[in-house]
């Protein structure tokens, strides 16, 4: 039984970090508002939930290093 929430946890959907401050950044070429790439935020409706959180993961040392 516990294995099977935990397959329903990591198949749950994952929200998308935009915070609606949608420019990109010349220098870095991510977005300033989410931190995420151009391929990133198009891809994003296709990609499966370890996909997302693998970007998620991605984006505190972005916002970090801006």
């Amino acid at each position: 039984m516990l294995k099977a929430a935990a397959l329903l946890e990591q198949e749950a959907e994952v929200a998308s970090p935009c915070i609606n401050v949608c420019r990109m950044d010349a220098a870095s070429g991510y977005c300033e508002g989410c931190r995420r790439s151009l391929d990133e935020i198009a891809c994003w409706s296709i990609y499966t939930p370890a996909e997302k959180r693998a970007v998620l993961a991605l984006l505190p040392a972005r916002k970090s290093a801006h």
